[in-house]
C-alpha cells in the first residue's frame, strides 16, 4: 500500500477548532518553544516548519519575536535557534519561588505573630521588587496589596536589600537603565543617594522605608540567601506608621533578620 504523503514543511495542518478564549499566535509560540529539548538544541527554521506543520514565514515571525524577547538566541553564523537567557531567569524565579514557599512559610508564620504587622516575601525582576508570599496583619487597619504586587525597587524596604544584594557589575548595568520614578515626596530619586544608601543596607544586613513607596506606609527588611550566600529573596515587616515608624519600626529589625536566617538556612545557606 502506497504511504500517503504528509504535510510538507511549508503546508499549514488543519487547524484546531477555534477557542474564543485562547490565541492561536500563543498557542504557536508555546509548541515552538517545546520543541527544543537537551537533545535537540539548536533548530532551524525548516526544521522547525516541518515538526510544527507551520508555514516557514509563520514560523520566522515567531522566531524573530521570541528572539527580540530573549526567549531565543540565534546563531549569526548557522541561523539557527536556540533556548535565551530570558527562558533561565523566568524558569529561576519560578524554582526560587517553589523552593520558598517551602522554606519561608512557617517563619513567616511566626514572624506575624511576633510582629503582628503584615509579613511578605519579595524576589527581584529587573527593577521590580515582586511580592511572592503574603501573610495579612490580624489588626483592622493595615496596609492593602496581593501576592504578585510589583513596586519600585528602590522604594521599598525588600527592593533595597536585592538591590543591594547583587554583583556590583550587575547593579551598574541595572542602573544604567533606571529612570527615578517619584512614588512619594519621600522615594529616592537620586543615583548617588541610591547608591549610598544601598552600600549602607549591605553593610549592615537590613534595610528600611519610610514612606518612600507609600504615604503612611513603612517597612524593614532583610536579605534571604541560597546555598551559594547570594541573596535570593528578602522578607519584611510592613505597616502604617501610626504603629510602624521610629524605634517601633526599629524593634522589628531582629525578628526579621531571624526570620531571613531561617529561611536561608532552609534553603541550604550555612555561611
Amino acid at each position: 500500500m502506497a504511504a500517503v504523503p504528509g504535510p510538507g514543511p511549508a503546508t499549514e495542518r488543519p487547524a484546531r477548532r477555534a477557542d474564543p478564549g485562547r490565541l492561536s499566535s500563543v498557542r504557536n509560540a508555546a509548541r515552538l518553544l517545546k520543541e527544543f529539548s537537551g537533545v535537540d538544541r539548536e533548530l532551524g527554521v525548516t526544521e522547525l516548519s516541518g515538526r510544527l506543520g507551520l508555514g516557514k514565514s509563520t514560523v520566522h515571525r515567531l522566531l524573530a519575536t521570541l528572539a527580540e524577547e530573549r526567549l531565543l538566541e540565534r546563531d549569526a553564523a548557522s541561523g539557527r535557534y536556540r533556548l535565551g537567557l530570558g527562558l533561565y531567569e523566568l524558569g529561576a524565579v519560578v524554582a526560587a519561588h517553589v523552593d520558598l514557599h517551602e522554606a519561608a512559610m512557617p517563619a513567616l508564620v511566626s514572624l506575624r505573630q511576633r510582629t503582628g504587622e503584615t509579613v511578605q516575601v519579595a524576589v527581584l525582576d529587573g527593577l521590580e521588587a515582586v511580592y511572592v508570599e503574603r501573610l495579612d496583619s490580624p489588626h483592622t487597619l493595615r496596609i492593602f496589596s496581593r501576592v504578585g504586587h510589583r513596586l519600585p525597587a528602590h522604594c521599598t524596604s525588600s527592593g533595597k536589600v536585592l538591590l543591594a544584594g547583587l554583583p556590583p557589575e550587575t547593579l551598574d548595568a541595572r542602573l544604567a537603565q533606571w529612570k527615578p520614578v517619584a512614588m512619594t515626596p519621600c522615594t529616592i530619586t537620586d543615583e548617588q543617594v541610591l547608591r549610598a544608601e544601598l552600600r549602607t543596607v549591605a553593610q549592615r544586613g537590613w534595610a528600611e522605608n519610610v514612606e518612600e513607596g507609600e504615604l503612611g506606609v513603612a517597612s524593614v527588611g532583610a536579605p534571604i540567601r541560597g546555598m551559594d550566600g547570594s541573596v535570593t529573596a528578602a522578607i519584611s515587616v510592613a505597616g502604617p506608621i501610626s504603629r510602624v515608624k521610629g524605634a517601633s519600626l526599629r524593634r522589628f529589625c531582629g525578628p526579621v533578620l531571624e526570620a531571613a536566617t531561617t529561611i536561608s538556612r532552609r534553603l541550604g545557606y550555612r555561611g
